[in-house]
């Protein structure tokens, strides 16, 4: 646990320290555009906060490479996939937060970016089902993890309209992977489990320093240069532990208690409002005969605000969402109580509904009591 513990504080310090200087550098690249209609604040921020993010996540992955403990998770080349993938999405990034990129062009880096960590070992080889392993094959399992991956960079793209949003959801994920991956590693002795563990408290570790500067106000953006960075190393976590062992042994892993689908079904859960937003995002515009990548103010947090929430307050209850959802998650694997963690999970539940609609409880009330008074005032003048 020390070695993931001081793995974290690197990352995060890193970032915080990065952040300066990249904010500093985009002033002078000139990456602070102007005040967008759809945009939520007021005066031009600079972005390109992803090289920081970028900058965090190496510096610990390598320093990572040399502590005793995780030297055994850098056998494989998957970390240099991560290395030359996260790489290539940062410089794309900067191209479109700099001069901005159309959508195909976007996707076809995106797509260029997955191909790298495929080709590192990064990708889909099985699909756990309950009773059964599905076996996908080299070129099925390329295919599926492609789209897996630009799925997710695109929503947590989507996602970052927000100051700290991005970061914040990224993170929680990113705690409650590695919550769920080391209580496997350790806990139930799967060693190869160590790599995803590592992984996540290093993108939590950058999300963490990276939102002391993010969060509300921000001095700086992350960009398209670091949504799409988190998006792709979010997605690799998970991948990347049915590149590592083959299916047969998956079977005995998957048959020690654990939930049999979780393993893939907890990137989903961890990202459920970002991937929601993307949906309805897409539907809508499709829809509304716009193209799925035409920007708008119709996403989850533009209607948090709508609903008469504060900034903060949005983000905080963006992240309650979140929370709930992959901790719950990551509860259901690690406790046999299943009935204690679903009424659990759905009290937190009522409550974030609760808080989510009190600004529009509290207008009815003062409509209805307005209107009382009115009354009275109508019936008994002074």
């Amino acid at each position: 646990m020390r070695e993931y513990a001081l793995t974290f504080v690197i990352a995060a310090a890193v970032t915080y320290l990065l952040v300066p200087l990249v904010r500093k550098f985009a002033i002078a690249f000139g990456a602070t555009p102007p005040v967008r209609d759809r945009d939520v604040h007021t005066e031009p921020i600079p972005r390109l906060g992803g090289l920081a993010i970028y900058g965090g996540f190496a510096a610990a992955l390598l320093i990572s490479a040399q502590l005793p403990h995780l030297q055994n998770v850098f056998v494989a080349d998957t970390w240099l996939g991560l290395l030359l993938a996260g790489g290539l999405i940062t410089v794309i990034g900067v191209i479109d937060d700099r001069w901005g990129m159309d959508a195909l062009s976007k996707l076809a880096g995106q797509v260029a970016a997955a191909g790298i960590m495929v080709w590192q070992g990064v990708q889909l080889l099985w699909l756990p089902l309950p009773g059964t392993q599905l076996s996908l094959g080299p070129w099925l399992g390329a295919m599926v993890s492609v789209l897996l991956i630009v799925v997710t960079i695109n929503a947590v793209n989507f996602a970052d309209g927000l100051d700290g949003l991005a970061a914040g959801i990224v993170g929680i994920s990113a705690f409650a992977f590695f919550a769920y991956y080391y209580v496997v590693a350790v806990e139930q002795g799967f060693v190869r489990q160590s790599y995803p563990a590592m992984i996540a408290i290093i993108l939590a570790g950058t999300c963490v320093g990276f939102l002391f500067h993010n969060f509300h106000p921000a001095r700086v953006f992350m960009g398209d240069t670091g949504s799409m960075l988190l998006g792709l190393l979010l997605t690799s976590i998970t991948i990347t532990v049915t590149g590592q062992f083959d299916a047969n042994t998956a079977r005995e892993e998957l048959d020690s208690g654990l939930v049999v689908f979780l393993p893939i079904a907890l990137p989903l859960l961890v990202i459920a409002l970002p991937l929601a937003d993307l949906v309805l995002a897409v539907l809508r515009r499709t829809l509304a005969g716009k193209s799925p990548f035409a920007p708008d103010r119709g996403h989850l947090h533009h209607r948090l605000l709508d609903m008469g929430h504060s900034h903060v307050r949005a983000v905080l209850l963006m992240y309650l969402w979140a929370g709930i959802v992959a901790f719950a998650a990551v509860a259901l694997s690690v406790f046999d109580s299943v009935v204690i963690v679903l009424l659990v999970t759905a009290l937190v539940a009522v409550c974030a509904v609760g808080l989510i609609a009190l600004p529009r409880l509290r207008r009815r009330g003062r409509l209805v009591w307005g209107g009382r008074k009115g009354q009275k005032q109508q019936v008994w003048p002074k």
